[in-house]
């Protein structure tokens, strides 16, 4: 049975350095190639937006971390808990992103997403990102090679 969310009574906090465990949990679970602590930490430290998600209980639900350049937004990590994938929390991450990125004056998001994350891809395209290139090589992948990124942007 999927979970119907109450979205009023989930608990939205920027991220601090007490949430960087349970983040860094979610994201070893869900990436094969996650960012480490010191990546979490050093965008803390450069104040990028990052945002957490969580239920009553203070169970990490989901996450993302946006750098503002200029007058666009890089959307550089969301993620939803394996285990609460599928209920809606990607979508309501995207909007509270697109929201944080239009609160800061923002014109567009750019994102990059490897060609291999279809559920990703599949909801940024549902979301009404459109891909704009590819980055060679960008990501690491399995057995010492690379995977393109497919960059993408949604005007805000």
């Amino acid at each position: 049975m999927t979970q119907v969310w109450d979205l009023a009574r989930l608990v939205y906090e920027p991220m601090q350095e007490p949430d960087i465990d349970d983040v860094l949990a979610v994201e070893q679970d869900v990436y094969p190639h996650p960012w480490t602590r010191q990546n979490f930490a050093d965008s803390l430290k450069q104040e990028y937006q990052a945002w957490v998600l969580r239920d009553q209980s203070r169970e990490l639900l989901g996450y993302f971390l946006i750098m503002a350049i200029v007058d666009e937004a890089h959307l550089l990590n969301v993620a939803v808990a394996r285990k609460h994938h599928g209920k809606g929390l990607g979508r309501f991450l995207l909007n509270q992103s697109v929201a944080c990125a239009r609160g800061l004056g923002m014109e567009s998001m750019l994102l990059e997403v490897r060609p291999s994350n279809t559920r990703a891809l599949e909801i940024y395209r549902r979301y009404g990102f459109n891909e704009i290139g590819r980055r060679k090589g960008y990501y690491p992948a399995a057995n010492q090679q690379r995977e393109d990124a497919i960059v993408m942007r949604f005007a805000l």
